[in-house]
């Protein structure tokens, strides 16, 4: 992971990360200052960010928003104090309202982003001075610390390229912490087909099937807010197992990039699951990031020790094959 040290100071009214990456510092800055790579990594996990206003100049402002799986939006704006690329910049940052216009009562920070040159590539150095100890207490108490540490770890895949960071790997799953859990794989095709394959009855069923030997006998979509979906399996061909089946309801949709919906096992008293799905494509390839947010440890324990992930890699892989012939 990039992010190697996040240190907070209560005495000099600071909190320090440090991250170090493969890329040279030119790359590093382009991600920092381009607001369409810089939307790619800056919110944590579940909760992506847009920046609808990005005037990269000095006395210029940004406005950013970060949207939760459950559509929620939270707000920030930066004013461009000084620039001195691709050395680093310096923001003032706010807690803002939908117009940019700072929050009353929450603090101010002033944000030093620097960029240095390595033996193998760039360190980042990004320095929060506080106005008091108790803006800083404020603001790690808002999660600060670990959402920017998750935020920053998503930085290489983008430094890297789709193609480079995920081509050839598979499906991949990460532990996130107790309850969340990564996942991803690329898809040799591009977001608007993937996109439908993931929401067309017609599209589904020919590929989210698991290991060989199933087949899904009931796929019903509605992928609107609100709507409910419904999909079941059964064994054919002799194939060992029990018809089972999922069911839910989208919470979030956001054509053609992300989806949220609730997951339960059709049948059974066993808590719901939160599938926040997200597309991104590059080159021709998108890559499908599925965060899944658990009620528990011993739930996310259990679901991935059924073998989730190689049954996730078989439906993916026929996933391409079908696209191929669409």
């Amino acid at each position: 992971m990039p992010v190697t040290d996040v240190t907070t100071d209560p005495e000099a009214l600071t909190m320090t990360l440090t991250a170090e990456f493969d890329a040279p510092v030119d790359r590093l800055w382009d991600a920092f200052t381009n607001p369409r790579q810089l939307e790619r990594f800056w919110g944590p996990p579940g909760w992506p960010a847009t920046f609808p206003t990005f005037d990269f100049e000095v006395g210029g402002h940004a406005v950013y928003f970060m949207t939760s799986p459950q559509g929620e939006k939270s707000y920030g704006s930066w004013e461009f104090l000084e620039i001195d690329g691709p050395q680093g910049f310096t923001v003032l940052d706010n807690f803002a309202n939908e117009d940019g216009a700072p929050l009353d009562g929450m603090p101010t920070m002033r944000v030093v982003f620097r960029f240095d040159a390595t033996g193998t590539g760039s360190r980042m150095v990004n320095t929060t001075y506080f106005a008091s100890a108790e803006a800083l207490e404020q603001v790690v108490a808002f999660g600060a610390v670990e959402g920017s540490t998750m935020a920053i770890n998503q930085l290489d895949r983008v430094l890297a390229g789709l193609r480079e960071y995920a081509a050839g790997k598979g499906t991949q799953t990460e532990i996130l912490d107790d309850t969340h859990v990564r996942i991803t794989r690329l898809i040799e095709g591009p977001i608007d087909l993937v996109w439908r394959a993931h929401q067309e009855p017609e599209l589904l069923e020919k590929w989210m099937l698991g290991p060989d030997g199933w087949r899904m006998s009931v796929c019903e979509v509605d992928s609107a807010v609100g709507g409910r979906y419904r999909y079941e399996w059964e064994p054919v061909d002799g194939a060992e197992g029990e018809r089972f089946g999922f069911d839910g309801e989208t919470v979030l949709a956001e054509a053609p990039r992300r989806a949220v919906t609730t997951e339960h096992m059709t049948g059974t008293d066993y808590p719901s699951t939160l599938n926040d799905l997200s597309l991104e494509e590059e080159d021709g390839a998108t890559l499908i990031t599925l965060l899944i947010e658990y009620p528990d440890k011993q739930t996310r324990d259990m679901v991935l020790a059924t073998g989730m992930t190689e049954g996730m890699e078989a439906s993916y892989a026929r996933l391409e094959g079908v696209l191929a012939a669409v």
